[in-house]
């Protein structure tokens, strides 16, 4: 059972960049799924959950019209797509399977000019 994050990297104001979460050794469908990121010397923030069989999603409020979370039950992967980022977007973010806080490894992202 292992979730893999790919697709960070640094990134200027304004920009776009889009995040990738493979999961392998469970059915992906069967489990809600959610982002969750840390910034340097800050706790984790929950970003966006979805639930993968239904399709339902849920932002906080600050990503909220910004980045967008999404599935692909066949791919077994999770997105977070995330448009006009900002410097405090900077984090490194994580994949997690809700049901037992199950998450990968994480991947650095950086808004900076």
């Amino acid at each position: 059972v292992q979730l893999v994050e790919s697709g960070g990297g640094m990134v200027q104001p304004g920009g776009s960049l889009r995040l990738s979460c493979a999961a392998s050794g469970f059915t992906f469908s069967s489990y809600d799924m959610s982002w969750v990121r840390q910034a340097p010397g800050k706790g984790p923030e929950w970003v966006s959950a979805i639930n993968t069989a239904g399709g339902d999603t849920h932002y906080a409020d600050s990503v909220k019209g910004r980045f967008t979370i999404s599935g692909d039950n066949a791919k077994n992967t999770l997105y977070l797509q995330m448009n006009s980022l900002k410097p405090e977007d900077t984090a490194l973010y994580y994949c997690m399977r809700e049901y037992d806080s199950l998450r990968g490894q994480g991947i650095q992202v950086t808004v900076s000019s």
